[in-house]
């Protein structure tokens, strides 16, 4: 409701912080520290044992410790698929990035998708490996029962490994990065929606001439209209038996359409505004279609929620949904009249702020911006600099997609090596230094990066600080320092 995109900052900071500190007491319990589990041989050894046991249909040699999976091939695929939409698609990664420097965003996003690879790559190494390892152990909440596939699907592994390893405390952390990771999401998905519904629609097509004041009441009241919506939207998946794992295989069916022709707006001025507008929504049909004939097909007729949550149809909606754009957008845009967008308008957004131009404007116009402080930074400075990070972002993406998608998991999964103890311990190894550099560049590098702002802040509240005022005007960036007021002084 209040702070707007820096509280979703300071939120997504602090939130994340307490994440990462959970996930390694998670990690050193189960390999370092606990008496349960305690290293990666025990962890190992066990791991063995339950792939004796329970042999893991479509592995290699029935084990958990390889990368050679049925089930784990076509998860990759829809998890692809279906992260393309959420991050392509997801207003909150564009309020983000626009309210930052582009310059230094680049290196800030980079930083923070290395830095965010360990936390699902630790965590499911850590959490549901213990919860195989633990299954027959008195510790364990469902001792001596094996977990049920719906306690699975229900996203219960990770609470129940956290009771097995730490008891109650495991339970309190598992609690308490929930609802870090739940609020830092919803935060920035309530200032996405409403920031979409203030500016995007209710100043554009309601209320033109809206003032402040009026935008700020709008927005709080998308704020509360938003929240209740997705309770009630939750409440509902519940009593319908749709689990957190049947929803995050269905989501790329549901929003991965809108990818390609979203992509394409930045990026190829041909495309006309028919093709961005009509390919989503033909392509989100057509997956639902793939989805649900796939189904109705591979059982016999039978249309339930189990069977629409199996492998099959949900990849068959994912691939369908991200690729069937790729036919329509051709048709649409060459056969009503190819687009030739010059990126004018796109350019001409300039971003909000709370400072009143009108007094820079004059400085500037009067030859008087150096005197008052203003830093100028012209259009093509900025240029040089842009294009500088498009270059090296488009380099590290290439690099990077090749060799988180390619050169790791390809070959490992081509050979069905199944790991040997050396090589298990070694991954854990490499994968708690990773989470200690996650630490490092989220817990402590924005600190350092920030020192200087912070200082400035404190003055500020000290009353000996100065004020910086930033403001863009037509071609130019400006920034300007005043001293901070003085606080008055009684007689």
């Amino acid at each position: 409701m209040f702070g707007g995109i820096k509280a979703t900052f300071l939120t997504d900071y602090v939130h994340t912080v307490v994440i990462l500190v959970i996930i390694m007491i998670f990690a050193l319990t189960a390999y370092a520290t606990g008496t349960e589990l305690g290293s990666p041989s025990v962890v190992y050894d066990r791991l063995v044992n339950a792939a004796a046991l329970h042999p893991v249909e479509g592995n290699a040699g029935g084990s958990y410790l390889t990368m050679k999976s049925q089930q784990g091939a076509i998860f990759f695929v829809i998890n692809i698929v279906g992260n393309f939409g959420t991050v392509f698609m997801d207003n909150g990664y564009y309020n983000k990035a626009i309210a930052a420097s582009p310059v230094h965003a680049l290196p800030g996003y980079i930083m923070g998708g290395l830095a965010w690879f360990a936390i699902p790559w630790l965590c499911a190494t850590t959490m549901g490996l213990s919860a195989l390892a633990l299954e027959g152990s008195p510790s364990f909440p469902t001792y001596p029962n094996r977990m049920a596939a719906a306690d699975v699907t229900a996203g219960l592994v990770l609470p129940y490994a956290a009771v097995g390893l730490l008891g109650r405390a495991g339970a309190i952390c598992t609690l308490i990065m929930i609802f870090m990771a739940v609020t830092s999401a919803t935060s920035a998905q309530l200032i996405a929606v409403s920031s979409i519904f203030t500016y995007d629609i209710y100043q554009t097509y309601i209320n033109p001439i809206a003032s402040g004041t009026r935008l700020i009441a709008m927005s709080h009241a998308s704020v509360v209209a938003y929240g209740l919506i997705m309770a009630g939207f939750s409440v509902g998946l519940y009593y319908a038996g749709i689990s957190m794992g049947w929803l995050y295989l269905w989501m790329g069916v549901m929003i991965s359409a809108a990818v390609i022709p979203a992509t394409l707006t930045l990026f190829w001025k041909r495309q006309n505004r028919i093709a961005a507008a009509c390919s989503p929504v033909l392509g989100l049909i057509c997956a639902l279609v793939a989805w649900t004939v796939t189904c109705y097909k591979k059982f016999d007729g039978v249309l339930s929620v189990d069977n629409l949550g199996s492998d099959m149809p949900m990849l068959a909606g994912n691939v369908v949904a991200l690729l069937s754009p790729v036919v329509f957008i051709p048709v649409f845009t060459y056969g009503f009249g190819a687009d030739n967008y010059d990126w004018a308008s796109m350019a001409a957004i300039k971003q909000a702020d709370d400072v009143d131009p009108s007094a820079i404007v004059a400085a500037v116009e009067t030859g008087s911006g150096e005197r008052a402080g203003f830093v100028i930074v012209a259009p093509e400075q900025d240029m040089v600099k842009l294009n500088k990070a498009s270059r090296l972002a488009k380099w590290l993406t290439v690099f990077m997609a090749i060799s988180f998608l390619v050169l790791w998991p390809m070959p490992m999964y081509g050979s069905a090596y199944v790991f040997s103890k050396p090589f298990f311990t070694g991954w854990v190894v490499v994968g708690i230094i990773w989470l200690f550099g996650s630490a490092i560049a989220v817990g402590l590098f924005p600190l350092w990066e920030g020192r200087k702002s912070m200082a400035r802040v404190f003055k500020g509240m000290l009353g000996k600080g100065t004020k910086t005022q930033t403001v863009e005007t037509v071609g130019k960036s400006l920034e300007s320092e005043e001293p901070a007021a003085e606080p008055e002084k009684k007689e």
